[in-house]
């Protein structure tokens, strides 16, 4: 499987990724040695996650968050948690 994925910063900014591992990825991102973008915004929050068979699925629906807004993205972060 594949994951795309939003974690909160420290900062509160957000950030988007892709992995085949989200509890790997998130580690990673905890000890540095993730995105440059979340070294020294840590320790981060996993707040969205979505899961895909395909992997070129999984990179075009992580571009298509990443062009969303701070409060687009936010809207569908409470979106997917009010499906649990």
């Amino acid at each position: 499987m594949e994951y795309v994925y939003i974690v909160e910063c420290r900062d509160n900014t957000l950030y988007t990724g892709y992995t085949n591992d989200p509890a790997r990825r998130i580690k990673e991102h905890n000890l540095g040695d993730g995105a440059k973008y979340t070294r020294g915004r840590g320790p981060v929050k996993l707040v969205y996650l979505e899961e895909f068979t395909d992997k070129s699925e999984a990179m075009k629906r992580e571009y298509e968050i990443k062009q969303l807004s701070r409060s687009e993205k936010l809207k569908l972060i409470r979106n997917k948690k009010g499906d649990n």
